[in-house]
């Protein structure tokens, strides 16, 4: 019995839970080029099966194997390897058990740093890395890592407790 605008504002607080840094960091370790993977079909509600063409920032490209067609979805519509259902009887989202539903990761701002500190975060490439901060930047922190300055947002920097060199 919500009204259209409550229904616009959970569906707003939804995209931006889809678009948050550290959900798209999770998913694209756990993803490869070439892998067949499980997604949602916006166009059916359905999962369907396609292989991973190209991984870009926010989107995946699929190859459909039947159709021959490429096709971007974002990162939050393909179901993780260790998620994806074992009969195509479960292919509704209410299907999945509650148990395995997870709150959504705490995502950090800039107060929540100082400069000196030192942090971690994960690369364009999946490594970690490891520096100090030397900047605060309105939307990034400046990390030099190795002698290397990084720009990094602030959700997906981690505190370090205690690094031995």
């Amino acid at each position: 019995m919500a009204t259209s605008a409550e229904l616009y504002q959970l569906s707003w607080v939804i995209e931006q839970l889809m678009a948050d840094p550290r959900r798209i960091v999770q998913a694209r370790s756990q993803l490869h080029m070439g892998q067949l993977v499980k997604y949602w079909d916006w166009g059916t509600g359905k999962l369907r099966e396609a292989r991973i063409a190209a991984m870009k920032d926010r989107q995946v490209t699929l190859l459909d194997e039947q159709s021959k067609q490429r096709f971007s979805v974002l990162y939050a519509a393909i179901v993780p390897p260790e998620e994806q259902p074992n009969t195509s009887a479960a292919t509704s989202p209410s299907a999945a058990p509650a148990a395995q539903l997870r709150p959504p990761p705490e995502i950090n701002r800039k107060q929540d740093f100082r400069v000196g500190q030192r942090v971690s975060f994960v690369d364009q490439s999946l490594n970690r890395q490891v520096g100090e901060i030397k900047r605060l930047n309105q939307r990034t922190a400046t990390v030099h890592c190795d002698g290397r300055a990084w720009r990094v947002g602030f959700g997906l920097l981690q505190h370090v407790a205690d690094v031995t060199p």
